[in-house]
């Protein structure tokens, strides 16, 4: 059985609702934003349950005709909701939105409205160790790295956006010097144009160099020293790359 982790109360009154319905043959929907686990929690509740989407209309009315429960994934995509049966089936139906209300509040018996990853941390952070482990795995990475205090949750887009973070993140964090000089090869080579190119892309080099050092020494003078240039010249260079 497909897990699912919640800390939500609102999630959890979701699965107490479908627990109680479970046997009873009417249907619901749970509507949230993309990419926060309305799928996965209605896998989670109805592991032998047919999945089809929504995207795929023939299917759908096929999966309709061959059973009596089944799940309804991108709902809002059917173009002929309202013409839809669902008398003495078990439907379980997840939208990015609501769409038309009207046709949803004949169709459907249950509406249950999911909370996005924001306003659920705790969720959020139980995913984000997931994903370390399978990007982990993913990337071939022997060892996370122990400081993730670096690592910044992106939430915009759920745990799509929360995926590619901590993808960019590991590979950034566990690249070696040819790595970085390969990826700055490509870089360069995919954007390099003008009349100045040695001075505009100077700074992919002196500009993570000094953020890097000033967080690290905490002071122009030491890093200046660590540098082996002039003070004046590092606090030049702090206002040409526009450095807090």
């Amino acid at each position: 059985m497909e897990q699912f982790f919640t800390t939500s109360e609102q999630i959890q009154q979701i699965i107490k609702g479908f627990n109680l319905t479970k046997t009873l043959f009417v249907s619901s929907i749970i509507i949230g934003a993309a990419n926060i686990g309305k799928k996965s929690l209605a896998r989670y509740l109805f592991p032998q349950a047919h999945m089809v989407s929504g995207k795929e209309q023939k299917e759908v009315e096929d999966a309709l005709e061959a059973y009596d429960e089944l799940i309804i994934t991108d709902f809002e995509m059917l173009s002929n909701q309202e013409t839809l049966n669902f008398d003495n089936k078990r439907i379980i139906a997840t939208a990015n939105f609501t769409g038309n209300y009207s046709t949803i509040d004949t169709l459907f018996a249950f509406i249950y409205m999911m909370p996005s990853l924001k306003e659920r941390l705790q969720d959020a952070m139980y995913i984000r160790d997931l994903f370390f482990q399978q990007a982990q795995k993913d990337l071939m990475v022997e060892k996370i790295p122990l400081d993730l205090s670096e690592f910044k949750m992106d939430l915009s887009s759920n745990s799509k956006s929360l995926k590619k973070a901590i993808y960019t993140f590991l590979t950034i964090r566990t690249m070696d010097i040819k790595d970085i000089e390969e990826a700055v090869y490509y870089y360069i080579m995919d954007h390099m144009a003008g009349n100045n190119a040695y001075k505009e892309y100077l700074g992919l080099y002196e500009k993570p160099l000094i953020k890097a050092g000033l967080k690290k020494y905490g002071s122009q003078l030491q890093l200046s020293q660590v540098l082996g240039i002039n003070r004046n010249t590092l606090r030049k260079k702090i206002h040409e790359h526009a450095i807090d």
